[in-house]
C-alpha cells in the first residue's frame, strides 16, 4: 500500500499529517559530495579589447559602442551576428582606447542590463593562431 494511501485509511487528520510542512517525516537525498572544486577559467592579461558575452539577439554593434563609451574612449565595437538570421550570437567585443579605460568599462558594464539582458564584460583572450588541417587520408595505396 503506498503511503498515501495509508493516510487515507489512517484516523482523521492522518491525511494532513502526511502533508503538513511540519510533519515528523524526513527525506534526504543522496547528493554526491563534491570535494574538487571545478577550476575556474584562467583571466586573460589585461589589455584594451574586451569580451562581452550574454548579449540579447536584438543587441546591434551601435547599441554596443554606446553602452561602453559612457567608460571611456570606443575605439571599436563588434556584434558577432549570424550570417543567416542578422540577428547576434549573443557575445561581441569592445576595444577601448587605453588600458584605463578598458578596465573602467569592465567595472561599469559587467553584470549590468543592456536590451533586457544582464551581460559579462572580461578582458578577451588572444586569438590562437590556426592548427595544421589534418587531412584523414592514410599514406596512399602502395606505400
Amino acid at each position: 500500500m503506498s503511503a498515501l494511501a495509508a493516510a487515507a485509511a489512517a484516523p482523521r487528520g492522518g491525511l494532513l499529517r502526511l502533508l503538513s510542512t511540519t510533519s515528523t517525516l524526513s527525506f534526504s537525498f543522496p547528493f554526491p559530495q563534491t570535494t574538487q572544486q571545478t577550476p575556474a577559467r584562467e583571466q586573460a592579461e589585461p589589455n584594451t579589447n574586451l569580451f562581452v558575452s550574454g548579449l540579447s539577439k536584438r543587441t546591434t554593434t551601435e547599441g554596443l559602442q554606446e553602452a561602453f563609451s559612457k567608460f571611456g574612449e570606443v575605439v571599436q565595437a563588434k556584434v558577432v551576428t549570424d550570417r543567416t538570421s542578422g540577428y547576434s550570437k549573443g557575445f561581441g567585443f569592445v576595444r577601448y582606447g587605453t588600458l584605463e579605460d578598458a578596465a573602467e568599462g569592465i567595472k561599469g558594464m559587467d553584470g549590468q542590463f543592456l536590451d533586457g539582458w544582464v551581460i559579462f564584460a572580461e578582458y578577451a583572450r588572444p586569438k590562437q593562431p590556426p592548427s595544421q588541417p589534418q587531412n584523414n587520408m592514410g599514406p596512399g595505396y602502395g606505400n
